[in-house]
């Protein structure tokens, strides 16, 4: 089934890779089906344990991208989002360019501080202030881009440093592999650092009492923003998303048994 497009806007689903039919080979038929019932793109979301629940398996979902990307042809794969702090930014970059080659350029990266509460990250030590996390976001995102262009990269930040360090594999994609940021719409940091990079699949409010993104505040991002930029929202009428300029609706489907998720995905995506 080709792909929906309406007034330039495509349609994903998104989930998480935890409990039963969400590990590498459940994912990888998963992405299949989706490219079979007309969306555009499968993300997936990134946690060592998903959610801070440690009841359910959490697949890796680098490793499940991988599969996702052998089984389809077509659509975009992804993270929405990966939690970039919590990563060596040499290492993301250089596993980035090699799905955007195993997928022949369909990879999208999606990137946050992560949550500053997750337990996990917490007793294993890794920084939590959400000042600090913004801080090595913005600086691992400096030295991704310059690594992708295959040149030496010498850079010394408050908290990487490079000395002259070269990854001669590029990406597919070019200038980059696109990067969408996520996080609080509301905070202006935030916005910022999305008017950056790439896109937006950004939220509004916090995470204990989202707000919902209108139209209007997609009219706002793009005239922060020169030139090509994706914006991706869900929730609300697609239809009034795309004529303030959105370029992506996505859905979520929460943990589910693999019969429920894939009923949802053989829907396909909203007619508009």
């Amino acid at each position: 089934m080709p792909a929906t497009s309406v007034v330039g806007m495509r349609f994903s689903v998104t989930v998480g890779a935890v409990g039963p039919g969400r590990d590498p080979r459940g994912l990888a038929e998963l992405a299949r089906v989706a490219e079979e019932s007309g969306w555009d793109a499968l993300f997936l979301e990134d946690y060592l344990v998903y959610q801070g629940d440690e009841s359910e398996p959490t697949w890796d979902p680098w490793v499940c991208l991988a599969a996702m990307a052998m089984t389809t042809s077509r659509i975009r794969i992804g993270t929405t989002v990966t939690p970039v702090p919590r990563r060596r930014p040499w290492k993301l970059a250089a596993e980035a360019v090699a799905l955007d080659q195993l997928s022949g350029g369909r990879f999208i990266l999606g990137v946050g501080i992560g949550d500053p509460n997750d337990p996990f990250m917490g007793r294993a030590g890794e920084p939590t202030e959400p000042r600090v996390l913004a801080e090595m976001l913005d600086e691992a995102l400096e030295v991704i881009d310059r690594l992708w262009t295959g040149s030496p990269v010498s850079f010394a930040g408050k908290h990487y440093q490079l000395d002259g360090v070269r990854l001669a594999a590029r990406p597919v994609q070019q200038p980059r592999i696109p990067i969408w940021v996520g996080g609080n719409l509301l905070v202006p940091a935030v916005r910022r650092r999305i008017a950056r990079w790439d896109g937006s699949c950004a939220y509004k409010g916090s995470t204990d009492a989202p707000q919902q993104i209108t139209p209007a505040d997609v009219r706002a991002l793009l005239a922060e923003r020169a030139g090509p930029f994706d914006v991706k929202v869900s929730g609300g009428d697609p239809a009034e998303f795309a004529a303030a300029g959105a370029t992506w609706w996505g859905r979520w489907i929460p943990p589910a048994s693999t019969e429920d998720t894939l009923a949802v995905i053989r829907k396909g995506p909203p007619h508009i």
